[in-house]
């Protein structure tokens, strides 16, 4: 059974920095891509960031290229979301996903 969860999601203040984890269980975490998405107030649900495991391979949307950073943790089964020089437009609910497998998702509210 796939599960993903989710963490480190909270306020911070334009400019922040914060970094999220989801914990992967249930299937073979280094054969596969798993990928960050989120949800703004009012808006329909974006793919921020993905990594394959398997090659490495990162890709990231425009408007977080140079500010996030996804990367994987294969001795816990985790992949990590580092987020710098956060805005306002930053926020957002955040999901973990991995093919049809959601996270809880964990809340992302950047405001001064």
């Amino acid at each position: 059974q796939v599960q993903l969860v989710e963490s480190g999601g909270g306020l911070v203040q334009p400019g922040g920095s914060l970094r999220l984890s989801c914990v992967a269980s249930g299937f073979t975490f280094s054969n596969y891509a798993m990928s960050w998405y989120r949800q703004a107030p009012g808006k329909g649900r974006e793919l921020v960031a993905t990594i394959d495991n398997l090659f490495g391979r990162t890709n990231y949307a425009d408007c977080v290229k140079g500010r996030f950073t996804i990367s994987v943790d294969f001795s816990k089964s985790t992949v990590h979301l580092q987020m710098n020089s956060l805005q306002p437009e930053d926020t957002a609910v955040y999901y973990c996903n991995f093919q049809d497998h959601w996270g809880q998702e964990t809340k992302v509210t950047v405001s001064s």
